[in-house]
């Protein structure tokens, strides 16, 4: 049992600058004790060092008066709550450049990045093989800290303005390469390339082997610190960031906090997930925060998806601009310590299973895949997300369907874990086209062929000519294509739905006419091939990004529609609640249960106000143990319970914007 086990971060990181180093601790525990946070994370070393360092490569930033690490430690200890020493070996001072040339990035025609006197440093120079080990001995050794984070872990390739300098061509980096794939370096980042694919590959394999490096250092000087970064590997909190930037392309995600989370909960045993709320609005503008509905939104999705709690703010909160979201932020950790017991050990309800696609593929999948996590968010489908690498997780899921959202390729063993998950009676439904150009895929998963790609679908059409299945489509006959269509060729028994109409004419208005049916259909659906296995059920184009996109229920409908099919028209969770209230439902260790409801009403696409109350919700339970009765955390309103053999269903008066029920 180790000290993060339980799952109850309340972690709060002062992200410092050089200038704090002589920062009032007294001040920032009562602040912090304010907020009832039990974690600090503070910076210990890396770029710049907040304590008196002795080492020659460490460079100690001019501004520290006093052991700023050591004290923050020890009152954080008095003040009841844990240490985690931040360290980011990314980059380091220009000084050290200077001195030591050959452990820094290079771009391709040989240039450093020097980004006002702190250059970026390459995971296979000698500073992070080797140095930093020496950087967190002289830490770890002197300070007793909980825990270790490695800010912006791994292959950095941009500056903090968004400049963007490409593969590092450094005599490490082609060293490395050159022994592990006999190969030069790529000389452009074509994903079609067979070396920049090869590159990837390096890439990965890189990390992992650092950070089994690190893990093993770290374990042997302080066997129960926590280890904590953005990659999973060896790692014992996996940390992600819930981020706004102004730069960043439209859709808005509503959804950062809960996507963060779920992949790594789904994907992984024994590892806790910490999603941090950035207050900032933009690395370019840290001293405004987001609205505090948004901080609210973060934080509640938090600990209804599985995280703990996780706020951060640069340098320290005495003479920090904005202080509107720290009335939010204490309200959000203040519930949750009162509460804590029953948060951070769920167990999955699902119904389904999400699959993450792998960054890797040729074909991006991202959009597809966010598309239908919003889908299965909106519908209050009970779902879990497992990474496409991790699908050996299958075999432990009581889940009835898998989905496949856009995904290009599985390897042998991938497809041979979904195929023994689909024989023991989950169905497995495809979108976006996935699978589309793997026969063997395609004939075991779906009894499906290969047959050509439609790249130019414009002004082309499906028929919904099942109105059973699409019941929210009974008055539209026609839903767009847009984008790739896989036209497959489904086995003889398969049910075929939504029949392509082939594109034609669409202007002048005039001439808007003569589209025609064609062979190929939009949905297939194959039926089990043996007693108690599940059905295959593909989708020939990219639903998922069309949601993502452009919003068109259309698209949900065909999806869920689809997805109820498999399901055999049943779910865990149905509710009279609206598509902007987030649900979690998940079973506790002891045999109860927790039902969190959060209000996302107040996100009208790009802005963040306050969530609009609901009034008479309905929530019904099915296939769940009895419940005798039903706690209102908080200043949730009393839900009313009835039950009969088929389902436990509760009725709630009123929620706000969140609500949480144990239904023991």
């Amino acid at each position: 049992m180790t000290w993060w086990s339980d799952n109850t971060l309340r972690l709060v990181q002062n992200n410092l600058r050089e200038i704090d180093a002589d920062m009032d601790i007294d001040l920032l525990m009562k602040q912090l004790k304010e907020l009832d946070a039990n974690v600090l994370m503070m910076n210990a070393g890396g770029i710049f060092a907040f304590h008196p360092s002795k080492l020659q490569y460490q460079y100690v930033t001019p501004y520290l008066k006093k052991d700023l690490l050591g004290e923050a430690i020890k009152k954080a200890y008095e003040n009841g709550m844990r240490f985690i020493a931040r360290f980011d070996f990314s980059k380091a001072h220009e000084s050290i450049f200077q001195q030591r040339p050959e452990w820094f990035y290079r771009s391709k025609d040989g240039r450093e990045v020097n980004y006002f006197g702190i250059v970026h440093t390459c995971l296979n120079g000698g500073y992070q093989q080797q140095y930093s080990l020496e950087i967190l001995t002289e830490v770890l050794t002197q300070y007793d800290v909980d825990g270790v984070f490695f800010n912006m872990f791994g292959y950095q390739n941009w500056d903090y303005s968004g400049n963007y300098y490409g593969i590092c061509y450094c005599d490490s980096c082609k060293t490395r390469f050159k022994e592990m794939y006999d190969m030069e370096l790529p000389d452009n980042e074509d994903r079609h390339s067979e070396r920049y694919r090869s590159y990837r590959e390096f890439q990965e394999k890189t990390s992992v082997e650092i950070l089994e490096k690190i893990h093993a250092h770290i374990k042997r000087l302080k066997p129960d610190a926590a280890i904590s970064t953005y990659h999973p590997h060896k790692v014992d909190i996996v940390r992600h960031e819930s981020t706004t930037s102004l730069t960043r392309p439209h859709p808005k995600w509503l959804y950062s906090a809960a996507e963060n989370i779920m992949p790594i909960s789904g994907s992984y045993e024994g590892k806790l997930v910490s999603n941090c709320s950035i207050n900032a609005i933009d690395l370019t503008y840290r001293f405004t925060g987001v609205s505090r509905y948004e901080t609210e939104v973060r934080l509640y999705e938090n600990i209804a998806n599985g995280s703990g709690l996780d706020f951060c703010i640069i340098g320290a909160f005495e003479g920090y601009p904005d202080k509107e979201n720290l009335e939010s932020v204490a309200k959000v950790f203040r519930f949750h310590k009162q509460y804590e017991h029953l948060f951070g050990r769920f167990q999955s309800m699902a119904d389904v299973v999400l699959v993450k696609p792998s960054s890797s593929s040729i074909r991006n999948s991202q959009k597809e895949y966010l598309g239908v996590f919003k889908m299965l968010k909106e519908a209050h489908i009970t779902f879990d997300v497992m990474k496409q690498e991790r699908l050996e997780r299958l075999t432990g899921s009581n889940a009835r369907l898998i989905i496949l959202p856009g995904i290009e390729r599985l390897s042998e063993q991938e497809l041979r874990m979904i195929e023994a998950a689909q024989s023991r009676g989950m169905s497995v439904l495809a979108t976006g086209g996935a699978l589309a150009s793997q026969e063997s895929a395609l004939e075991v998963l779906f009894a499906a062929k290969p047959g050509e790609w439609i790249e130019d679908t414009t002004a082309s059409y499906v028929l919904t000519d099942d109105k059973e299945m699409f019941p929210e489509l009974k008055q539209r006959d026609w839903v767009i294509v847009n984008g790739p269509f896989a036209a497959v060729e489904f086995a003889a028994d398969a049910a075929l739905k939504l029949r392509y109409i082939e594109a034609a004419s669409f202007g002048p208005p005039e001439r808007a006419y003569g589209h025609k049916l064609t062979a190929y259909y939009g949905l297939g659906i194959t039926p089990p091939r043996k007693e108690g296995s599940g059905l295959g059920a593909y989708i020939a184009w990219n639903v998922g990004e069309l949601y993502y996109d452009q919003g068109f229920a259309d698209h949900k409908q065909i999806v869920l529609g689809a997805i109820d099919h498999g399901l055999h028209g049943t779910r865990t969770l149905s509710t009279s609640a609206h598509p902007s209230v987030e649900m979690t439902f998940n079973q506790l260790p002891d045999g109860s249960y927790m039902l969190q409801l959060l209000n996302l009403s107040g996100f009208n696409g790009v802005t963040y106000e306050e969530p609009l109350p609901m009034n008479e919700l309905e929530v019904r339970l099915s296939g769940i143990d009895s419940v005798k009765v039903v706690h209102a955390l908080g200043d949730a309103s009393a839900a009313e319970l009835e039950q009969d053999d088929q389902a436990v269903k509760l009725f709630i008066p009123r929620l706000e914007t969140y609500a949480a029920y144990h239904l023991i």
